[in-house]
């Protein structure tokens, strides 16, 4: 089983890793892809001024931009430890033993705008973009990502996807990969959003301590059933509910 979540905005700043190496990174066949964004998204942030243009950045966001131009050499840290926000607050990935990390390590792809899909442990420096921008030089995000990590994810096994509908446009699950959307909601059937990231968070923290061997949306409903979690099949094909109360 692979996980897909989606990064955050926020992240931690710093890290004792070495500089990027994107040839260590999960899903080596994206490493093309991702050496070209990264020097568009170094070059663009030579020019201070165009960079909070394209990157739509206030003031205050200045640093950025530094952030950016200091891709290749800054020091790195693990995703899983990088991103912050309701859903990485929620799985609190420093508080879990070695076992569950390793496991996490092994089953979680976090989708990140300049990286692509990124191993929870793969170490990463901070950065600034979103999966809307388009960087000059560089087709729309949707363009450059989206066939060829698609292809990647074709030897992935089961698929539970866990990801914001924009990260989703980066890399769709093709249709022949055994998948599961995930999709947060109340009893009633209403969809969340500040609840939907913290349910997301908190399922995948019990996944990474129990580390079940579910192979298919069936098995991963029985496994939440016996953690007394609310899972359920959808209306929709290939979609399943994770029900909380809000």
């Amino acid at each position: 089983m692979k996980i897909l979540l989606p990064p955050s905005e926020t992240k931690r700043q710093g890290g004792a890793g070495r500089p990027l190496r994107l040839d260590s990174l999960a899903l080596p066949s994206l490493t093309a892809q991702r050496a070209e964004l990264v020097d568009a998204l170094v070059a663009l942030c030579a020019d201070a001024a165009e960079a909070r243009r394209v990157l739509k950045l206030s003031e205050r966001q200045a640093g950025e931009i530094e952030h950016n131009r200091m891709l290749r050499t800054a020091p790195t840290m693990a995703a899983i430890d990088r991103y912050t926000g309701v859903l990485y607050d929620a799985l609190d990935a420093a508080s879990l033993d070695r076992p569950a990390r390793q496991w996490m390590g092994a089953h979680v792809l976090i989708h990140s705008a300049p990286f692509g899909p990124v191993g929870a442990l793969d170490e990463i420096p901070t950065y600034r973009l979103a999966a809307g921008v388009s960087l000059p030089g560089i087709p729309p995000l949707r363009r450059h990502w989206a066939e060829p990590t698609s292809a990647a994810l074709t030897d992935a096994g089961f698929v539970l996807d866990l990801r914001s509908e924009s990260y989703v446009a980066l890399g769709p699950v093709a249709g022949v990969v055994p998948s599961a959307y995930v999709r947060v909601v109340t009893e009633t059937g209403r969809a969340l959003n500040h609840f939907n990231k913290k349910a997301k968070g908190e399922f995948v923290r019990e996944l990474a301590m129990t580390r079940p061997r579910a192979r298919t949306a069936g098995a991963l409903i029985d496994w939440a059933s016996e953690r007394g979690i609310r899972l359920r099949e959808a209306q929709d094909a290939g979609v399943l509910e994770l029900v909380v109360d809000g």
